[in-house]
């Protein structure tokens, strides 16, 4: 199963490409194993998140990070994302991570968290 959504999140990543005129946007890379995501989305004027792109080259759990991560916030506040934790994003992504890969699988979250000025959660 573990194989099957990573694998399936690799190689049809969703919400993938450039986003054009975003109203935040940034990078992130991961030192240890050379990882990197570019995070790109449109709020509304209520804050939420009507359009979110990720981009870069990675690995299969970075890049299956980034891809069930803007499934997840795509219609959400900044407010509630403020509140999502690392535990919570780990437990949404339904698949097990070993301790040694974690860092690919937050490196997403991390760069959302760096597009919003939001300070990391655990």
């Amino acid at each position: 199963m573990y194989r099957e959504i990573i694998l399936d999140h690799y190689k049809n990543p969703r919400n993938f490409g450039e986003l054009k005129k975003p109203d935040k946007k940034a990078g992130k890379s991961n030192a240890v194993c050379g990882d990197h995501i570019d995070i790109a989305l449109k709020l509304d004027k209520r804050g939420k998140i009507v359009d979110i792109k990720f981009s870069g080259a990675g690995c299969s759990v970075s890049r299956a990070g980034g891809s069930i991560l803007t499934e997840i916030v795509k219609g959400r506040t900044v407010n509630t994302i403020k509140k999502y934790t690392d535990k919570q994003f780990m437990a949404d992504m339904d698949v097990p991570i070993t301790p040694a890969r974690k860092r690919c699988a937050l490196l997403a979250l991390e760069t959302l968290r760096q597009a919003l000025d939001i300070p990391k959660k655990k």
